[in-house]
């Protein structure tokens, strides 16, 4: 019988050897996913080398880390994938840098890589070699094989994994350069992307100046290349100091983020960022809701909102809002997305700031466009009283309270019948005040729609209500700076007055459609021939605004209480208009002097300026020809008939009172079924003494 001899025992387990080699290379040439050719190669290793663990380290040169990438195990050895250790503290990083095979015969207590360490003792290896992973230009990473008996490794075990490994690199690095190439076509699509979205975005800016309209755009070209569920421009309210949300686009939501709020600089997100002047990106927003306690934080929340990023928007060093993007994911948003959020951010600033700027621009264009249109009109008012007139003891008392008040800032309230002059008064204070260089604005409260009232005053906002085609400034804004007239102001509706005696008291109002708050520095100085005092009692009229405007009360005497005054305004109306006319009228004759001086003038100043002018038309030579026949009282009822016709009219007034429950107002109010104005209505019920308790018998 023959027997084996060691030569030939030898020449055996090389057969062997050569043929597992054969089968290594032709398993990497059949394979192109990595994982599946580890697992082939652990499969056909085992039978001729004994581990438990091989694992594949790649080296990170921008990081400078061994990360582990491939693991394939038996006997639950547990190695995590993902893990990162620094290249000087790793054995895999060992072999890397020496491209020498290291033999570990106690890996979990080598002093040499102690962040190595706990991973070795976990998976209970005791015996460990790394290799390094070379291809023919460049170190790819380590290979290390591991064993749970402690058992160390030959030279002939050692020899067959180098020469398995060897081929085994040249895989890795085609599969390393094939993802690389893959990875940087991604890269360059995504800068195509990310090139396009800012030039679109630098387009949108462009064509317009409606950032509301414009950031509607932005975040939905933004969305295609970074996914977020909600983004927010908020910009400084430059009179309260606080943040305030411009723009918001959150689709598919209708929940409290998008109402347009004030955020608070301290505590919240926005103020963060605002005040520092840097960005803030924000993985777990629940877990930062201690840092940030203000209600936005906790409506972002509400909404589901998990992380954020925030980007302050900064032009020529002035910081004018913050950009803000988030999500309802974690960690949503990676440091590519910051890069890219942070140029947009810049155009942003740029796009804000010169909005703002063409903005600010266009309402100081359009206010000075009313002003002038305004002053026209006061011009030729001003023209028809050049100067007050008069010598009589009740004139010159209510002058030295105009000297006296105009000073100061003081509301004043002028009372007097109609006609007697209360805006002459008005411009008087005006004039002699520290306001005189800007305007005064006056309206008339009776003789605007009650509907229309609050537009006039206030202002509005496009489309703020049907027929508002375009942004209104209100005589309010108008009259910043300088003083407001409001003449009739008993005419004002309840329902607006506590809007007036908010400006008054706080100096601020919203235009209508607005929810934007407008500070104004204004003097307000009212006018009524109504007793205001009475309309107070009968709850026609609010009390606190009527001691507001009562701080200072002129009383103009009516004209038959200046009889001392009415040759001089019979003179003084006589040569203004002969001049208008072309006529020279040198005098007035005695009897008609005297008849005008009798006349009692129920309409006051404006009557006579109204009788004078027609007197003047009528003459022809040096001599006023003054139509006394003209000066008569229209003739009245009899006691009986008036009295009979009082009673019919007051009882039917309050019927229809009584139909409507009291409401005056409005389509259904009794002044519409009446067919009369509201202020009319109220006038006749003050007349004919009906009050509250009378509607409700």
């Amino acid at each position: 019988m023959l027997t084996s001899t060691p030569r030939s025992e030898h020449l055996v387990a090389n057969e062997r050897t050569l043929q597992a080699l054969v089968e290594v290379f032709d398993c990497i040439s059949c394979h192109t996913d990595l994982q599946e050719l580890f697992h082939d190669l652990f499969s056909r290793l085992q039978p001729l080398v004994a581990f438990e663990a091989l694992y594949v380290s790649l080296h990170d040169p921008v990081r400078d880390v061994m990360r582990v990438s491939l693991v394939e195990t038996s006997r639950a050895v547990s190695i995590p994938v993902g893990l990162e250790i620094p290249n000087d503290e790793s054995p895999a990083g060992l072999a890397w840098r020496t491209q020498r095979t290291i033999v570990l015969d106690d890996p979990s207590h080598d002093a040499r890589f102690p962040k190595a360490n706990r991973v070795f003792l976990d998976s209970e290896i005791r015996r460990a070699c790394l290799m390094p992973l070379t291809a023919a230009e460049r170190r790819l990473g380590a290979v290390a094989f591991g064993r749970k008996e402690d058992v160390g490794y030959t030279d002939s075990e050692l020899e067959l994994l180098q020469k398995a490994i060897s081929g085994v690199a040249l895989a890795v690095d085609n599969h390393l350069r094939s993802q690389e190439a893959i990875s940087y076509e991604k890269y360059l699509q995504q800068e195509r992307d990310r090139t396009r979205l800012l030039l679109g975005i630098t387009n949108s800016l462009v064509r317009s100046l409606d950032l509301k309209e414009v950031f509607g755009a932005i975040s939905s070209a933004l969305r295609r290349v970074i996914h977020h569920d909600y983004a927010a421009l908020i910009l400084l309210d430059s009179h309260d100091k606080s943040l305030r949300t411009y723009a918001i686009d959150f689709p598919h939501e209708k929940g409290s983020l998008l109402s347009e709020v004030p955020y608070p600089i301290e505590g919240s997100i926005a103020g963060r960022v605002f005040r520092s002047g840097k960005p803030l990106l924000i993985g777990r927003l629940d877990v930062d809701l201690q840092e940030f306690p203000a209600a936005s934080t906790r409506a972002l929340l509400a909404e589901r909102i998990k992380s954020a990023c925030c980007f302050p928007l900064i032009n020529q060093g002035r910081t004018v809002g913050v950009l803000t993007v988030a999500s309802r994911g974690e960690h949503a948003f990676s440091m590519d997305d910051t890069d890219l959020l942070h140029q947009i951010a810049n155009q942003v600033a740029i796009a804000v700031d010169n909005a703002l700027a063409f903005r600010e621009i266009a309402e100081l264009k359009e206010k000075l466009a009313e002003e002038k249109s305004y002053l026209e009109d006061e011009i030729r008012t001003v023209f028809n009283f050049d100067e007050i007139i008069g010598e009589s003891t009740g004139l010159k008392g209510a002058l030295a309270q105009v000297e006296t008040v105009a000073p100061t800032d003081a509301a004043v309230l002028i009372l007097g019948e109609t006609g007697t002059g209360k805006e002459l008064i008005a411009r008087a204070i005006h004039r002699l005040s520290q306001r005189s260089k800007s305007s005064l604005v006056k309206i008339n409260c009776s003789a605007i729609p009650t509907g229309l009232l609050e537009s006039e005053l206030f202002g509005h906002e496009k489309g703020a209500f049907t027929g508002a085609i375009s942004q209104k400034i209100g005589r309010l804004e108008l009259a910043n700076k300088g003083t407001i007239f409001l003449d009739e102001v008993g005419d004002i509706p309840l329902e607006l007055q506590p809007k007036l005696l908010r400006v008054l008291q706080e100096s601020e109002f919203e235009r209508l459609g607005s929810t934007r708050t407008i500070h104004v520095d204004v003097r307000l100085i009212a006018a009524t021939n109504q007793n205001l005092a009475q309309m107070v009692a009968d709850n026609e009229f609010r009390s606190d605004l009527y001691y507001r405007l009562r701080v200072f009360p002129i009383l103009v005497p009516p004209l038959r209480e200046r009889k001392g005054d009415i040759p001089l305004l019979l003179h003084y109306f006589t040569q203004k208009y002969a001049r208008q006319m072309g006529r020279k009228i040198k005098k007035i004759p005695e009897p008609a002097m005297a008849a005008l001086c009798n006349w009692h003038w129920p309409g006051n100043i404006r009557e006579m300026e109204n009788f004078v002018e027609r007197a003047v038309i009528l003459s022809r030579g040096p001599v006023l020809n003054v139509p006394i026949e003209e000066l008569k009282e229209p003739a009245k009822p009899s006691f009986e008939a008036d009295e009979t016709l009082q009673s019919t009219e007051r009882e039917y007034i309050l019927r229809i009172l009584r139909e409507t429950g009291g409401v005056i107002s409005g389509p259904h109010g009794a002044a519409s079924k009446l067919g009369l104005k509201r202020t009319t209505l109220q006038g006749k019920m003050r007349k004919l003494g009906i009050s509250r308790q009378d509607i409700l018998r």
